[in-house]
Order: structure tokens, then sequence, then C-alpha cells
């Protein structure tokens, strides 16, 4: 399937999602690796983790016209070795997804969605915001608030953030696409976020850039 989203949402700003239906050699073949690649891309065990390797730098070569190489920084959070642009990324089963933008920080989070999420529900979100979940689309609401709050993490750069207490979704009705207000409260800030949602093949999309 390949690219099923290329959006552009300011002058500086893109997101780009990939679905993974390529095996190992297609998505090899399309993209040029160094023996650093190589060896990490050789690193990983598992064969589900190498195709969504692979997907994220191709995607990100599709989304910009050209070769760019991802690097980590502290806490794992990755940057373009060019600094050309923030960038953000999320793979979840076989989509994988990517954010960027030139000026701005960017946090996204994509997610299939399953009823696992009822299980560890108390784990991430305030009682206040369990109260307002819909019963009615029970799973989408609480994804949503997962990936909200992943989204969150992400841009406040994964520094000194517990789920609960220093993240805070104000209470919404989900449709299928929308904004969700999210509050950063920690050491480091105090700081209101618009965060936008949609939902596409039983997974929820939340991506915020500021």
């Amino acid at each position: 399937m390949g690219l099923i989203l290329k959006e552009q949402f300011n002058e500086d700003g893109i997101l780009g999602m990939w679905e993974i239906t390529e095996d190992y050699g297609k998505l090899l073949s399309m993209i040029n690796l160094d023996n650093p690649d190589i060896e990490q891309l050789e690193s990983f065990k598992n064969h589900q983790r190498k195709l969504e390797w692979l997907s994220v730098r191709v995607l990100l070569n599709t989304l910009l016209d050209k070769e760019s190489k991802i690097v980590y920084g502290p806490e794992r959070k990755p940057y373009l070795h060019n600094n050309s642009h923030n960038i953000s990324i999320s793979h979840s089963k076989n989509f994988t997804a990517i954010l960027l933008n030139k000026k701005k920080r960017v946090g996204l989070d994509l997610e299939f969605m399953s009823d696992k999420i009822l299980r560890i529900a108390d784990k991430f979100m305030r009682q206040e915001e369990l109260d307002s979940i819909d019963k009615s689309q029970e799973l989408y609401h609480l994804y949503l608030h997962w990936c909200a709050k992943e989204a969150l993490y992400k841009i406040c750069d994964k520094v000194d953030i517990n789920f609960v207490t220093n993240l805070k979704i104000e209470s919404f009705k989900p449709k299928e696409t929308g904004l969700i207000i999210g509050t950063v409260n920690n050491s480091y800030m105090n700081e209101k976020f618009t965060l936008n949602y949609f939902t596409l093949k039983n997974y929820s999309i939340v991506w915020c850039y500021k």
C-alpha cells in the first residue's frame, strides 16, 4: 500500500502515514543505508521491528523527496541529522506515521485500537478523565486520551512527565476528526496545547505542534 497520507498543515509542516504491506526485501530496496544503519537494522531480533524501522525511513524520504538520516538524542528523542525539521515518529501494527515541522516543536502518536486499553486506563488517566468517557465510543475515546498524552510527552522531550499527574486532557466528545485541549504541568512548564485527532482503519491518530 505504501503512502496513504501526505498532508501539508502549514507552510512548514508535513504529516505523513505509511501502511506496511511490503515485505522486508521490498522496503530494503527502497532506501540507501550506510554501514551503521545496516548494523542497527540487523541488530533487531523481531522481524516486525525491522519492517517498522525501514518503513519510517522510506516514509521520511518520501515526504521530503530526498535522502534524510534520523539520529537520536537524550531520552531516545529523534532528530534529523541536518536539523532541517523537527520530527516525531509513531508506529503501531501495520501503520507508520511521521510529523515534521521546520520551526515548531512536534508530537505525534498513533495506536491500533483493541480492548486491552480497558485494563490499563486507570494507569494513565485522571479520575475526572475516566468519568468523562463516552461509553458508546469507549475504546476510541480512551485511545484518543492515550494518544494525546503520548503526543504531549513527545513534544515536551519526554522529561519529568507522569501521564496522570503532569498531563491533563480537557473533556471532549469524540468525533471522526477534531481537536483536543491538553495541558502539561511539571517542573519545566505549565503550558496548554491544541491537538488534532482523527481515526483511520481502526487506528487513532493524535498530533500537535507549537
